[in-house]
């Protein structure tokens, strides 16, 4: 089986050029059924769900190469990055990235993705800095104020809702896209 794995940050973000590019480069490759995988939530936050679906897929032995759009879309951290890509290649499983045109089949695949996976965790980084200094230089202008009072990241009713559903607090974490901390917090509010 192959698969296509796709991820967007936000659930307001479109994974439609992925999608698009990764549909082009099966075409041109002959391929015909791809199945997709694709979680629209943060590639820092521990637990993505279609991508654990993936992993359980890759561990069953069902899926033998994964498509992907950029290598980032698997991980923002080098280290899990790598983990994750050491884990699927002693699988035999192929992985090839179609925008930055790498097969990650062989070792030298492996080394030039860790290189990639590197320039990402960097990248994320160096967004994290620019913000903090953005953050701080409204603050001393008096512009930025933090989150208004009363407001909050997700829907508590929602978070109480899915915890009587019987959810668990990763589970919920994942649907309304906040921290663990976040709907353990909610759930103490009602």
């Amino acid at each position: 089986m192959i698969a296509a794995y796709v991820r967007v940050s936000t659930k307001d973000q479109n994974p439609d050029l992925q999608r698009e590019e990764i549909g082009a480069w099966a075409k041109a490759q002959g391929i015909k059924d791809v199945i997709w995988y694709e979680d629209r939530i943060s590639g820092d936050k521990s637990s993505r769900p279609r991508l654990d679906d993936l992993r359980k897929d890759i561990f069953a032995g069902k899926v033998k190469t994964v498509i992907l759009w950029k290598l980032d879309r698997l991980a923002r951290s080098k280290r899990d990055g790598e983990t994750l890509l050491a884990d699927w290649c002693g699988r035999n499983v192929r992985i090839v990235s179609v925008t930055q045109q790498i097969d990650l089949s062989g070792v030298v695949g492996q080394i030039v993705a860790s290189v990639l996976l590197g320039l990402g965790e960097i990248e994320l980084s160096n967004i994290r800095e620019r913000q903090a200094a953005g953050v701080a230089v409204a603050k001393k202008k008096g512009v930025y104020q933090g989150r208004k009072s009363g407001t909050t990241k997700g829907d508590p009713m929602r978070a109480r809702a899915l915890r009587l559903q019987g959810l668990k607090l990763k589970e919920i974490s994942s649907a309304l896209g906040v921290s663990k901390s976040t709907v353990i917090r909610y759930l103490a509010e009602s």
